[in-house]
């Protein structure tokens, strides 16, 4: 079992990782304080349960207060999330882990109860007709507020600010969250910006603030060291829907990515059935590997046949796993060894505490 493709090292642009399974992002609602500070007790201990990965992506972490969109997720732009997050790559490290901070921002698919009553940001006016989840439960979203000149200049610095907050809090590197439906994808999106300035209209347009984020991202730490995640075939999730000009512009925005030597690219297939849209890309990983230099990982609905074949294939270097990881924080040895995963409880994906979240028991030997 140990000649899995999943077990094997891989060098991620000068990091040298044990295994190509990667833990993929996921909110899990823990930061339940007044400062959303991730601790050593909770966050620190759950992610050290499961070092055994190649590398971990952390929960998606707010770069500012205008980015909050979902209740007791934490953040990494004060000086105690700072704090927080750095006992936690402690905690990584000393089990032998490595880990990357994913830095978020919703936009849109926030709520005015995280904003003191005003609305969200966003590239246009449209409202996503979603739910947030707010301290007050599920409440319907609203129309954002579409972004001056400025708020997008301070975004990309919240964007820098974040980052740098990340390497001092000892993490081995970032991923920017363009994805998913949140701020960045919502600039991508045609449906969703509308603009006629230099952020809107054009596909290059579209893609400009994802490319000053990287720039200035690069100001403040290697930029070996920046990932970023794209979901190219979203479809009917939070407001995004897709139309003939999504996969041009995502194509547009992969190519250009090799501008740059980068960590890695993070790629999604797709979360629903597009296979009947013809303007969607059904297979993603096929679709962009040929695309992109870089190191590339692919995550959505893998299990342990798929993600070994998927690597022998050649179409991706690592493959990210995300629900698995939540029951199952021996995962790598499970594969090693052949061991059946323990299923998750959904009912604890996002409440407080310890529940669900720290007291999944390790199988593996």
């Amino acid at each position: 079992m140990s000649k899995q493709a999943l077990l094997q090292s891989y060098n991620l642009n000068g990091q040298e990782l044990k295994n190509r399974v990667v833990m993929a992002p996921m909110t899990r609602s823990r930061a339940a304080n007044p400062g959303n500070v991730p601790t050593k007790d909770l966050q620190g201990k759950y992610y050290a349960q499961r070092a055994s990965a190649g590398l971990i992506i952390s929960e998606g972490s707010q770069i500012s207060e205008e980015a909050v969109g979902y209740v007791n997720t934490p953040g990494i732009y004060t000086r105690e999330q700072t704090e927080g997050w750095k006992k936690v790559t402690e905690s990584v490290h000393n089990a032998g882990g490595k880990i990357f901070i994913q830095l978020w921002h919703v936009g849109r698919m926030s709520h005015p109860d995280f904003h003191n009553g005003k609305r969200p940001l966003a590239p246009s006016a449209i409202n996503p007709e979603a739910k947030s989840f707010t301290p007050d439960g599920f409440k319907d979203t609203v129309t954002p507020k579409e972004m001056t000149l400025e708020e997008i200049k301070k975004t990309v610095e919240d964007f820098k600010n974040a980052a740098k907050n990340a390497m001092e809090a000892g993490f081995d590197g970032v991923e920017i969250h363009s994805s998913n439906g949140y701020l960045l994808h919502q600039f991508f999106n045609a449906t969703s910006n509308t603009r006629t300035d230099e952020y809107g209209g054009s596909k290059e347009n579209r893609a400009k603030i994802l490319f000053e984020v990287i720039d200035a991202i690069k100001e403040v730490m290697p930029e070996n060291k920046i990932g970023l995640r794209l979901n190219p075939s979203l479809h009917k999730v939070f407001g995004m829907t897709m139309d003939e000009e999504t996969i041009p512009t995502f194509d547009y925005i992969v190519k250009k990515l090799n501008d740059y030597d980068l960590a890695y690219l993070h790629l999604s297939e797709p979360f629903t059935d597009v296979s009947d849209l013809p303007y969607a890309e059904p297979e993603i990983a096929k679709r962009y590997r040929p695309m992109y230099n870089g190191t590339l990982i692919i995550n959505s609905n893998f299990d342990r046949e798929k993600g070994n074949r998927v690597l022998e294939e050649g179409n991706a270097d690592l493959v990210a796993y995300g629900k698995p990881f939540v029951s199952n924080p021996d995962l790598v040895e499970r594969f090693e060894q052949d061991i059946e995963l323990t299923d998750w409880n959904q009912d604890t994906f996002y409440t407080p505490g310890k529940e669900g979240y720290l007291d999944y028991e390790k199988k593996a030997s």
